[in-house]
């Protein structure tokens, strides 16, 4: 037998149940954001164009209307607020500041080379201050998909990926690779990635996943390297071997659309997972009630710190 091989990684264990903690039946659940400074967690509905705000230590909740899509949330290093993508790019909001329904974001950046026929959809910062956000065909059709790097200073810059539906990223807990997934074909890529400059190359296949198994959707990966990867219609939440990419296990969610995951919680060791309804019958809606909902979970395992924009 080789003895060259990684050993891989075990499955960390889970310290609770998972539970739906806001049953909001969400038509598209997305953008998952632990703020560390108010211990609570942000995230959208991207499809009903609203943000929420969940704090676990006393279940309160807060949401804000938009009058367009908002698809991903990152705090701000050095000023109050968030940055966000809404439908055509770049924005910021202060929820402290917003009332009421049509809350007013003020637009940073709209690269200009963008499809109409497309959208903002999953994105976060890395650990260099830096927006990545993602674009897809809003019908899931057409490779037009990109990926986009916004800085502080107000660089754009897009890599074509030709994907219909892009959604990440996520990166290695040394910060030297980046992973992204084509969510229609099924594939997880990795680049490498320049922690200094934000720089990638060298894109790869790193995971495919099996035809019934669903679609690689949102991910995050914890303080060991380990990926955990949200199935559009898998009904779970996978763990993946932070070299090999072999799959550890699973955790089994009530509803067939997970859309993304990230760690939270005051010890980063808490699972947060988005689901939708969107695509669902009137049957499967009632076979899944949870549909939609916030689900979370507490794990033996950590998670990494959120990026923060550097603007």
């Amino acid at each position: 037998m080789p003895t060259n091989l990684p050993r891989l990684m075990g499955m960390p264990a889970a310290a609770t149940a998972l539970r739906c903690v806001w049953p909001v039946g969400a038509v598209l659940g997305e953008g998952l954001c632990w703020s560390p400074g108010s211990q609570a967690l942000w995230w959208v509905d991207i499809l009903a164009r609203r943000l929420y705000r969940y704090r676990p230590a006393d279940g309160s909740q807060a949401s804000w209307q938009f009058d367009e899509e908002i698809s991903a949330v990152a705090e701000r290093q050095g000023a109050p607020g968030l940055i966000v993508t809404l439908r055509r790019g770049f924005a910021l909001f202060d929820p402290e500041a917003a009332a009421g329904s049509g809350a007013a974001a003020r637009y940073l950046h709209q690269p200009p080379e963008e499809p109409v026929g497309n959208r903002f959809n999953d994105g976060k910062c890395d650990s260099g201050g830096r927006f990545w956000g993602g674009t897809m065909d809003f019908d899931c059709e057409a490779p037009t998909g990109a990926l986009y790097r916004y800085t502080a200073d107000g660089r754009c810059v897009r890599h074509g990926l030709g994907f219909a539906v892009t959604n990440g990223p996520t990166w290695s807990a040394d910060g030297r690779t980046m992973l992204v997934n084509d969510t229609v074909r099924g594939r997880v890529w990795a680049f490498d990635a320049d922690p200094a400059t934000g720089e990638i190359s060298g894109q790869r296949e790193w995971l495919r996943l099996s035809p019934g198994d669903g679609l690689p959707d949102g991910m995050t990966t914890d303080a060991a390297g380990r990926l955990w990867l949200a199935h559009w219609g898998g009904a779970c939440v996978s763990c993946h071997d932070p070299v090999s990419g072999a799959e550890l296990g699973r955790i089994t969610l009530p509803t067939a659309h997970i859309t993304n995951c990230s760690f939270g919680g005051a010890d980063l060791r808490t699972l947060f997972i988005t689901s939708a309804r969107f695509g669902l019958s009137d049957a499967q809606l009632a076979e899944q009630p949870l549909a939609g909902g916030l689900f979370a979970v507490e794990l033996d395992a950590t998670g990494l710190p959120a990026g923060k924009f550097g603007g």
